[in-house]
């Protein structure tokens, strides 16, 4: 499922216009994001947590030369899904 597919599908469940959903699911994301980049985790319970981890800097290797490279160290998104989430999905 795509974007559109998913502001189609909330608009519909909704009883929204396309227009709205997509303003409702990008006032989603944006908060999702600001509140990651502040350090803060989103839990949605039954869905899933989004949350913030650091990643050490570590020497990778270019596949095509093979030398040595660093790769600085940087904070990554994570998402763990709920148990209702997990349930539908494994049913």
């Amino acid at each position: 499922m795509n974007k559109a597919e998913l502001v189609a599908k909330l608009a519909e469940d909704a009883g929204l216009t396309k227009t709205q959903a997509n303003t409702v699911l990008d006032s989603f994301t944006e908060a999702v994001a600001k509140s990651l980049k502040k350090g803060d985790s989103v839990t949605l319970v039954g869905f899933g947590t989004f949350s913030t981890s650091k990643r050490a800097a570590r020497t990778g290797r270019n596949p095509q030369t093979g030398a040595a490279i660093k790769i600085a160290a940087k904070k990554v998104a994570k998402f763990k899904a709920g148990a209702d989430l997990a349930k539908a999905v494994n049913k």
